[in-house]
């Protein structure tokens, strides 16, 4: 992937909307990583004007998936561009934009704490299911422990 990541940060480089990095997150970069929970390699996250979290890029990894994802990026919606807005996101955003600060933070705030919950009970779900799968490996691992010398003696016991 490295070498069509290149290419497109070229392809790029003179862009005055979209900037193409990387970021080596076993060195230098180890900070920003954890920052933005990049947990796995390669990850792509997508930042667009305002946007302090990012947004992780799951799509193609090939040359023409990331131009295509490319082509996507620039301005969004947002106040200083309500033209780039569909018909629903203005709705919502001109509602948010008529709260307070403080109004926006709260809700910000639960609603990050639901997405903090959830990942947490997914988490649990996951460590139980990777309890249950080692527990069950056990069990096979010890069966054929068990019954591997009996299936070679009843292989070798009969006839060729």
């Amino acid at each position: 992937m490295k070498p069509d990541w290149d290419t497109l940060a070229s392809e790029y480089s003179d862009s005055s909307k979209v900037l193409i990095a990387d970021v080596d997150c076993t060195t230098e970069g180890k900070a920003l990583c954890d920052k933005f929970g990049v947990k796995g390699y390669p990850t792509i996250k997508t930042f667009r004007q305002g946007d302090t979290e990012g947004e992780a890029y799951e799509g193609g990894r090939s040359l023409d998936d990331l131009r295509k994802h490319a082509e996507t990026l620039g301005p969004a919606c947002s106040l200083e561009n309500k033209d780039l807005c569909s018909a629903e996101q203005l709705v919502l955003l001109e509602k948010f934009a008529a709260m307070s600060q403080a109004r926006r933070d709260a809700k910000l705030n639960k609603l990050k704490n639901a997405i903090a919950k959830q990942e947490a009970e997914h988490e649990k779900v996951q460590k139980s299911l990777q309890a249950q799968f080692e527990a069950s490996n056990k069990g096979l691992e010890a069966l054929k422990a068990e019954y591997g010398p009996i299936i070679k003696m009843l292989k070798a016991a009969t006839p060729k």
